[in-house]
């Protein structure tokens, strides 16, 4: 009898320690967890349209560096079309979600620098911090994470000193502001609420009962392949299956093409139809560029008949039709061999 009560004391100091172990584990993980994130280094995430070519990249971060040391510089892309606030604005939208709260984006693509636009700070509900110039350039965030407040940078403290730019803010205004916001400046210190922002208005595909139509709003370099404003779920609304050949309109010029679920369903060189990892349509040529062989240009309008319907593009893959056959003869013997074998490697339909 004696022997199991000392057993059952036993189990019992057992437990409670195990019990008391496992707390003090938690309380200790959790003050870890906690003191990691008071000591993370804080992040500026970075995107511009001025290119690598010149020391435009290399001065802005020098300044951020110069006011907030420890500061994490990432980069988006330095190599936004130039002037293109869609694109930019595109790009900033598809890499922010990736990103926690607290983090300050510093996006510079402004076509209007040194005119009445303001500089501005947007925070979002998600609690991310943007700053750029009020061009529309952070319209698509905004309209997916919601808009917490903006305040125009007027604020020259903030600045990189009284005397400013009329031609690099990148350096002078959205740098060191973006730099102070990650330092842990206060944010309403920057300047007055803005009120109403500029918005972009986006493009939209457009669906009816001949199929879909919308435009090619990006490349996916160094790739070549086309990216389009249509959705992969209303794309799906037409119909198709997968391996499908569609006959496809780009800028009103016909290309068959087959719908698959990635590059290697087909064979290497040949064009093909899928769609991204955002859920956009695509078109693309399995370890080719799809834009140097078709000659693509931008701006481009993209159609997709439902299934079944008959396009203009089904007649793709015919011989051209030369109304003149004389003249399309006597250019191709005045071609040289040189000039032939291009013309055989390249297909002769372009948009």
């Amino acid at each position: 009898m004696k022997r199991l009560r000392w057993l059952g004391v036993s189990g019992g100091i057992l437990i409670l320690a195990l019990v008391m172990g496992g707390c003090a584990r938690q309380e200790s993980s959790e003050k870890a967890a906690g003191t990691t994130a008071a000591n993370a280094r804080p992040a500026i995430v970075f995107m511009t349209d001025f290119g690598t070519a010149n020391d435009a990249v290399a001065i802005c971060k020098a300044v951020m560096l110069g006011i907030a040391p420890d500061a994490r510089i990432l980069d988006i892309t330095h190599q936004v079309t130039p002037f293109s606030i869609e694109e930019g604005s595109r790009f900033l939208a598809g890499v922010s979600p990736y990103y926690p709260a607290g983090t300050v984006f510093v996006a510079v693509v402004d076509p209007g620098v040194g005119t009445s636009r303001k500089a501005v700070v947007v925070k979002t509900k998600k609690g991310q911090y943007f700053v750029l110039p009020d061009n529309g350039l952070v319209s698509p965030v905004i309209e997916r994470d919601g808009l917490d407040s903006a305040r125009e940078i007027t604020n020259t403290g903030w600045m990189i000193g009284q005397t400013v730019s009329s031609t690099f803010h990148g350096r002078d205004i959205f740098s060191p502001v973006g730099a102070h916001l990650a330092a842990g400046w206060d944010f309403t210190l920057v300047g007055p609420e803005v009120q109403q922002l500029v918005r972009l208005t986006p493009k939209v595909a457009t669906t009816t009962d001949k199929g879909i139509e919308g435009d090619i709003i990006g490349l996916d370099d160094p790739f070549g392949s086309l990216i389009s404003d249509i959705s992969g779920d209303e794309f799906k609304k037409l119909g198709y299956n997968l391996g499908d050949k569609i006959a496809v309109q780009l800028n009103k010029k016909p290309v068959t093409l087959p719908y698959v679920k990635t590059f290697m369903d087909v064979p290497v060189g040949e064009l093909l139809l899928y769609v991204d990892s955002r859920g956009r349509v695509g078109l693309a040529v399995n370890e080719r560029n799809f834009r140097w062989r078709t000659r693509s240009r931008r701006p481009c309008r993209c159609s997709f008949p439902r299934k079944g319907r008959r396009s203009r593009a089904s007649d793709a893959n015919r011989a051209p039709d030369f109304r003149n056959v004389q003249t399309a003869m006597y250019g191709v013997a005045a071609m040289s061999p040189q000039q032939l074998l291009i013309g055989l490697a390249v297909p002769a339909r372009s948009i």
